[in-house]
């Protein structure tokens, strides 16, 4: 049966990569600034990085992920207040991805970080 930690770091998969498409489909093909697609897309490209660190699992990752989920989430709340029609759509969008990726990450951690403290683990801990 699939831990906690194991949904979170699914979420984070998940929100991530959603997260990536959005950004690329909304600059290229759904409301681009410019007709014909925009180099606003390669803001997707931060994206990538995170991407294998993710779908492994891995806690550092995760650690400085949500720090990358601010920007898009801030960039969502910028747009969706000065952008009209599906374009502040796609950023309520964007802004409801981002805190999913920033909160499954940080969620992810925490029981991870329990863990390792735990003396078994070879965490000290405040009762070993």
């Amino acid at each position: 049966m699939p831990t906690a930690a194991h949904h979170f770091n699914r979420t984070a998969a998940i929100s991530l990569i959603a997260l990536l498409f959005l950004c690329l489909a909304w600059e290229l093909w759904w409301a681009p600034l410019r007709p014909g697609g925009s180099w606003l897309a390669l803001k997707a490209l931060p994206l990538l990085v995170p991407l294998f660190g993710v779908l492994r699992g891995q806690r550092y990752t995760h650690q400085w992920l949500p720090l990358l989920a601010l920007a898009y989430f801030t960039e969502g709340i910028v747009r969706a207040m000065t952008d009209h029609g599906l374009s502040a759509w796609l950023a309520l969008a964007e802004i409801l991805l981002s805190l999913t990726l920033f909160g499954s990450a940080v969620l992810y951690v925490r029981p991870r970080h329990r863990q390792s403290q735990s003396p078994r683990y070879g965490g000290g801990g405040p009762n070993a």
